[in-house]
């Protein structure tokens, strides 16, 4: 029979047809059945109020009765905070978010990062893309973890157009964890957010997949009878060429993105295991751009640029990763894991673009105005990049009870980035290049044709980074409440830069003994931004040897409040944080490219509130709302706080989820966002003799206009595995089969990403005319999703 669950104790008594049976040196007792019992009654003495009946055979046997601990015994019970994540995690920082909602929600970035922008602390102005801000910080601040192995994300891609597909496959998640401030030593070193995905093992043979107007996906699963082997394998195919015709503009768009992804497990006993995670992605993007037509302006003085083009770009991303990992779990209180990965990067961006541009501008009465507004520019680049990564980790997790975690942690990786850079550009009007001293019109200006910037730069480097964790998690009872701590440090050493990282962190919780479910949570410590290929790269084009990490210091207050309204569960959550940031590396936004000073002479700030409620506003189905206020500021060179070009300021979002209550088939999710405009971003300028201007920034402080963005999914269930299942010899075979309209943009708002800085002749350094960057118009996408 099974025993009783519970942990024996060391001493106890069973009283059975008056008769005392002593426990056994391991906490069981054995007590003799007669021949005609069906069952069996055990009473347990000095035990907290125990009864149980046991069905047993009728034979005579003896069998063994496992007891829970005694009154006055040491009592370990399991102190529970929240709901169980599949995959346990013990940083409080960390939001559990719905592998199912990610892989419905109505998003052209698609995935999982879609829905984690609706989160109140992530802030990303740009649809097309998989990147995003948390708090203030650089879309290169953010960790991204599958099955606990760091990945990297392509470095060379300038704009959202670019960028394809997000590296995480919703068909192959099982649980993700987000946090966004504050995270536990073994996570990385970046100062934002930690994003944390595990892939799911399926159970037995599965196909998936996905068509739509903008692409596919194909996931296929098996399992062993068994269940010792399990793995997933799914590819990814993408072309948003409908998806750009919606801009304004007269461009003949080719961008086509692939993946493949596998994830394989076999279990070779109770102890060992072995599993393999590998990854492969090709992006092709190919531009011709002909005319593009811009109204931008106010009402008093509104203007027109009207630009035409020659030539093309066509740029190429590969990406590929490995990753075997062997794990070892001698007892439920230990376990071991070594992971050796690989991973390689190689990009190319190559463009040869020559633009003539006019520049109208406009009376109250809509006459054109007379002026020396036209030019001419040529944009050039050559760029190579091979980045690769190899390395191993060993971690080792002791679990001494079911409320305590003891992990250590450490990890090697070999680097070798090979970077050349050729990139230029040429301003000109009539006739005369920009920058130049200014001149009145109509005068000789003998002064040289000069580039407006020149970039170039031949580096070829080879390093080591090596790194440590250590950290301690508790729960426990402080009288009736209950209380966690989680604490500890990591260490890194990079040989580039010849610096030791090290990083104490620390986490606290406390649930009170209240009426109210309310849980107040405290975090904080010290976190870097560990340099890499971008930080290292300044704007000359070469890698500077002496380039420091980041530094931040972080604490962030917190309280989760749990209530029934109409008995649905609800969840408000709140946090406050607050960031003092030093050797801060000054970068200039390029619509999604982060271009570093490689300079770290700044330094800066970050504060913000942020609050989301999370519950079913319809019966069944879980939504939330977010709201949250940030500001982020830097000081450069001791000039004053200026706004960094990730200075978020207000934004409000929302994921909501409804059906029809007579056709619950009938099923639609809304986001909706809205967001302050983003400093516009500063210019990369050049002085006469060719050096970046780091103080730009001072210079030019305007705004962005507001994200405001509105996307819809409308979906008809035909099959599934509640109240609509198939029958039949084909339909039978399927578990879901559904059919969706999306509307991406539904409000068709021309939202703006970034400008484009337009001079003309009478411009000076002072003055140069932001063009806004358009993203993509309103596009109703096709969807439908099987399983069999």
């Amino acid at each position: 029979m099974n025993e009783e669950d519970g942990k024996p104790v060391s001493e106890a008594q069973v009283t059975y047809n008056n008769q005392t049976y002593q426990t056994d040196k391991n906490g069981f007792v054995r007590v003799p059945l007669s021949d005609f019992e069906q069952t069996l009654e055990v009473q347990k003495e000095n035990f907290k109020g125990f009864s149980k009946t046991i069905k047993t055979s009728p034979k005579s046997q003896t069998i063994n009765v496992l007891f829970l601990p005694a009154v006055n015994a040491t009592e370990i019970q399991e102190v529970v905070f929240q709901k169980k994540a599949k995959f346990k995690t013990n940083d409080i920082t960390s939001v559990e978010i719905s592998a199912k909602e990610a892989r419905e929600v109505a998003s052209l970035a698609g995935g999982v990062e879609g829905l984690l922008k609706t989160l109140p602390s992530v802030n990303s102005n740009a649809e097309l893309s998989s990147q995003y801000m948390v708090r203030g910080g650089s879309y290169d601040e953010n960790l991204i973890y599958i099955n606990d192995i760091e990945l990297y994300r392509p470095f060379l891609i300038r704009n959202s157009l670019q960028e394809g597909m997000s590296i995480v496959n919703p068909d192959m998640v099982s649980t993700i964890n987000f946090s966004a401030g504050g995270f536990e030593p073994r996570y990385g070193d970046k100062m934002s957010s930690a994003l944390n995905i595990y892939y799911r093992q399926p159970e037995k043979f599965e196909v998936s997949g996905e068509a739509s107007l903008i692409g596919g996906r194909l996931t296929t699963g098996f399992a062993s009878k068994d269940k010792k082997f399990t793995g997933l394998i799914s590819g990814r195919y993408r072309n948003t060429n409908l998806v750009l015709n919606t801009l304004n503009e007269d461009t003949d768009f080719n961008p086509r993105y692939f993946d493949l992804q596998s994830y394989l497990n076999y279990q070779f006993n109770d102890k060992w295991s072995l599993s393999f995670l590998g990854y492969f992605a090709k992006n092709d993007y190919e531009m011709i751009p002909k005319e593009k037509e811009v109204d931008f302006g106010s009402v008093l003085r509104p203007l027109k640029l009207t630009v035409f083009y020659n030539g093309q770009e066509d740029d190429q991303y590969k990406n590929m990763m490995g990753t075997v990992s062997v794990n070892f779990k001698p007892s439920k209180k230990l376990h071991f894991s070594l992971d050796n990965f690989a991973y390689q990067n190689r990009e190319r961006e190559y463009y040869s673009l020559a633009s003539g541009y006019i520049l109208e501008a406009f009376d109250e009465e809509g006459n054109p105005v007379a002026g020396y507004d036209a030019g001419g520019q040529i944009d050039h680049a050559r760029n190579d990049l091979l980045v690769r990564v190899a390395g191993s980790q060993f971690r080792t997790k002791f679990s001494p009870d079911v409320n305590t975690d003891i992990e250590v942690g450490v990890k090697y990786e070999r680097e070798t980035i090979k970077d050349f850079t050729n990139e230029w550009q040429f301003v000109d009007s009539i006739g005369y290049s920009n920058p130049r001293d200014f001149v009145i019109p109509g005068n000789l200006d003998t002064s040289a044709l000069n580039l407006k910037y020149y970039i170039a730069g031949q580096n070829d480097i080879n390093t080591t980074r090596v790194s440590a964790y250590a950290q301690f998690s508790k729960k426990f009872y402080w009288g009736r409440n209950r209380i966690f701590i989680n604490g500890g440090a990591r260490i890194q050493n990079w040989s580039f830069n010849k610096e030791t990282l090290f990083s104490p962190r620390a986490q606290f919780a406390i649930k009170p003994d209240w009426d109210m479910d309310m849980l107040f949570r405290l975090a904080g410590g010290v976190y870097y931004q560990a340099p890499f290929y971008k930080e290292i790269k300044d704007l000359t084009g070469a890698f500077n040897t002496d380039i420091k990490a980041q530094k931040s210091y972080q604490i962030i207050l917190a309280n989760d409040y749990e209530f029934k309204i109409k008995e649905r569960n609800f969840k408000l959550t709140t946090e406050a944080y607050y960031k003092k940031m030093e050797n801060l590396i000054p970068y200039y936004m390029d619509n999604v490219r982060v271009r570093y000073s490689g300079k770290n002479n700044a330094e800066g700030y970050a504060y913000g509130l942020d609050a989301r409620l999370y519950g079913q506003f319809v019966p069944g189905i879980d939504s939330y709302i977010s709201a949250s206020y940030a500001r982020v500021y830097e000081n450069i060179d001791g000039k004053g706080y200026i706004p960094r070009p990730t200075d978020q300021r207000f934004r409000f979002s929302m994921f909501y989820q409804d059906y029809m209550p007579k056709f619950p088939s009938m099923r639609v999710n809304l986001t909706l966002t809205y967001a302050s405009g983003l400093p516009s971003g500063t210019p990369v300028l050049f002085d006469s003799n060719g050096l970046p201007d780091y103080l730009a920034a001072y210079r030019y402080q305007k705004t962005l206009p507001a994200y405001k963005r509105v996307d819809i999914g409308l979906t008809k269930v035909f099959i599934d595995q509640k109240d609509n299942k198939a029958s039949g010899n084909f339909w039978g075979k399927f578990k879901e089969l559904t059919l969706g309209v999306q509307i991406f943009n539904a409000f068709n708002i021309n939202n703006t990403i970034a400008n484009q800085w337009i001079s003309d002749v009478n411009s000076t350094p002072q003055l140069y005319y932001p063009v806004p960057v358009r993203l993509t118009g309103r596009f109703f996408n096709v969807k439908l999703e099987f399983k069999l």
